[in-house]
């Protein structure tokens, strides 16, 4: 049975990611844990009111968690009705980051899914923070969800590749899944430095190529050109209905994510997103 984390804020776009995960997985069993983190609000003492001064600010926040939490599992259950799905709720006094991390460990999670941006989220901005951190510091598949992205199956999928990570097969397997359970195709996108591929790059596009045999793929060669700019006009040319990228430290993606601003970068990014973690030593 898979394991899908859904962390949520109870906003719209958190809301639309989940049930993204519940269309993408809808014939295959899952666990699907429903989390929310939360920190205590600080309040000036004259803001304070005697009632709750008495409370225990943890307690009460925990059940106002739950109750939220409850009250979305069984919007999903009575919307989206599946046998195959079940829900455990989880909420939580911790950083959501923190808390991601230690689910994950726990619980064996596959995939975590989660809106691009939370209730707070700048128009500017390509990802909210938590997502940003999520992504840098958990080692488990992710996809992020645009807020206003109407599901579609990914029938057409978007790998950019540069050939500079030992491929393993940990490393593609839950991305491998998704492929092979929607039948989807995979597009292998190979931007050009204008360099030819070192031995090292070779052995790795053999190595991926072996990897993708029983799937349906095609590798694609761009002219010299920047990621954003690869990305962007194979995405005008062909439909896609997800990104796939490998967080390799060496690559474009570590540092999009490193960037203190993440805005005007040029990326049109209105499909999900799937960011595979890199494995140390590989």
């Amino acid at each position: 049975m898979k394991k899908v984390l859904l962390p949520t804020d109870f906003s719209q776009n958190a809301k639309n990611a989940i049930i993204y995960a519940l269309k993408l997985y809808k014939d295959t069993p899952c666990t699907f844990y429903l989390l929310h983190a939360y920190g205590i609000p600080v309040y000036s003492i004259e803001n304070w009111t005697m009632d709750f001064h008495e409370t225990n600010p943890i307690a009460f926040y925990q059940k106002e968690t739950m109750d939220q939490l409850n009250a979305l599992k069984e919007e999903l259950e009575t919307d989206h009705a599946n046998p195959k799905h079940k829900f455990v709720l989880q909420g939580a006094f911790n950083q959501l980051v923190d808390e991601i991390g230690e689910v994950v460990k726990k619980e064996g999670i596959n995939l975590i899914v989660m809106g691009t941006k939370g209730v707070t989220g700048a128009k500017e901005l390509l990802f909210g923070s938590n997502t940003v951190h999520t992504i840098k510091k958990t080692k488990c598949p992710l996809i992020a969800v645009p807020g206003e992205f109407k599901y579609e199956s990914p029938k057409q999928i978007l790998f950019p590749v540069d050939f500079e990570v030992d491929y393993d097969k940990k490393i593609i397997e839950e991305f491998l899944y998704l492929a092979s359970e929607n039948k989807g195709n995979i597009n292998i996108l190979h931007i050009s430095t204008g360099n030819s591929m070192t031995e090292f790059q070779m052995k790795n596009k053999k190595k991926l190529e072996q990897l993708l045999e029983p799937h349906t793929y095609i590798f694609h060669e761009t002219p010299i050109n920047g990621v954003i700019e690869g990305i962007n006009d194979f995405q005008k040319k062909n439909k896609i209905n997800l990104l796939t990228m490998i967080m390799n430290k060496h690559t474009f993606l570590e540092s999009l994510f490193i960037r203190p601003i993440i805005r005007k970068i040029g990326m049109h990014l209105n499909i999900p997103f799937m960011v595979l973690p890199h494995l140390e030593g590989k």
